[in-house]
């Protein structure tokens, strides 16, 4: 079993690692790290708030073993002590602490840190694991034993999942995309109140926008042998926040260089991610698409636990009138599952096994 160490684990991403990991076949939880404000409490106190509430945010209980572990200081964690680090912290304070560890010790991140730096992939399950490969341009560039592999934005991680095989059968020359995310994207600090989201919808997240319409370029261009080159086409987005726990989904138009049918493009998704699939990775689901013809799903309470978290669900493929060679469709991604810790997981089966080869 390999050891495996959860950086900022009291957060809500750092939660769903815990559960995601619990019972892994490969990878045990070994040690737990956050902030300097939770460290030196077992763990269970650690997620207390100033009331004395439990901030354990999934359903699932937590396993007394994990409840009673320690929290140590990440700014002092011990890279060493741990086979792979799962970095479930902010953005800010991965830019400082994750290439410390990465000196020693692998870190599969879903912090946006180092998403951006041209020698770091930005993994996504099925869709471009030959990127792997640019691990090791990072290593070298940078005198490192481990690497730093980032998971994307979860907003964009089932829009990259259903363009993948839209690209790969027919080209894709635009995408206009507008998001309807989860409250549980905005974590739990700062975080939302009742008051803000009851009867609400807020037309605007802060950063988020930028994220979604240049990501993709890259999770779908090619490896070049020293960095990736982002594929060629454009991305116009608006990110919105809606009164659901969790589900990211997306309205996606997109704009083909083939022309093609709402079947040609329900066809090709149905049958992407077999290969991928056959890999067998414990967190992997059977589908990576799941499409649907109800006109009203996906939904989010009902389709959100697809695959474990894992699969993508999309409906109402159809031809767009007014786009030239047009297709839109709706998409449902997980977003702390697919979007983030579980994808991180998925991300660190598939490295361990054929990057690292340690299974």
């Amino acid at each position: 079993m390999l050891r495996i160490a959860i950086i900022g684990a009291t957060g809500i991403v750092g939660q769903q690692a815990i559960v995601s990991l619990i019972g892994h076949p490969w990878f045990k939880i070994a040690k737990l790290a956050a902030s300097e404000r939770s460290a030196g409490k077992n763990y269970r106190d650690a997620l207390k708030d100033a009331n004395g509430s439990s901030r354990w945010w999934c359903t699932e209980e937590l396993p007394a073993e994990i409840g009673n572990m320690p929290v140590e200081d990440a700014s002092t964690f011990d890279p060493t002590s741990v086979d792979i680090i799962f970095s479930t912290m902010d953005a800010g304070p991965a830019k400082e602490l994750e290439p410390k560890y990465a000196k020693t010790t692998p870190v599969i991140s879903t912090a946006s840190a180092f998403r951006y730096e041209s020698d770091t992939p930005i993994l996504v399950g099925g869709v471009n694991m030959d990127h792997a490969a640019l691990l090791a341009v990072q290593q070298k560039n940078r005198g490192w034993k481990g690497f730093i592999s980032p998971k994307s934005n979860c907003t964009i991680a089932g829009l990259v999942v259903s363009l993948k095989p839209i690209q790969d059968a027919f080209g894709v020359k635009q995408v206009v995309m507008t998001s309807l995310q989860a409250m549980s994207g905005a974590g739990r600090t700062p975080g939302l109140s009742a008051m803000d989201m009851m009867e609400n919808v807020v037309p605007y997240i802060p950063g988020e926008e930028p994220k979604v319409e240049t990501e993709p370029q890259k999770i779908l261009g090619k490896f070049t042998g020293e960095t990736i080159a982002d594929a060629a086409f454009g991305i116009t987005a608006t990110c919105t926040r809606v009164p659901v726990i969790d589900g990211h989904m997306v309205c996606a138009f997109v704009q083909t260089v083939k022309p093609c049918t709402p079947e040609d493009v329900k066809k090709a998704m149905m049958n992407y991610g077999k290969d991928f699939a056959e890999l067998h990775l414990p967190s992997s689901p059977a589908h990576l698409i799941d499409v649907t013809d109800d006109p009203f799903r996906p939904q989010p309470r009902m389709d959100r636990e697809n695959g474990g978290g894992m699969t993508v669900t999309v409906g109402r493929i159809r031809k767009d009138p007014i786009l030239e060679n047009g297709i839109k469709y709706v998409c449902l991604a997980h977003n702390t599952k697919l979007g983030a810790a579980k994808g991180a997981l998925q991300t660190a089966e598939y490295l361990v096994k054929n990057y690292l080869k340690l299974i």
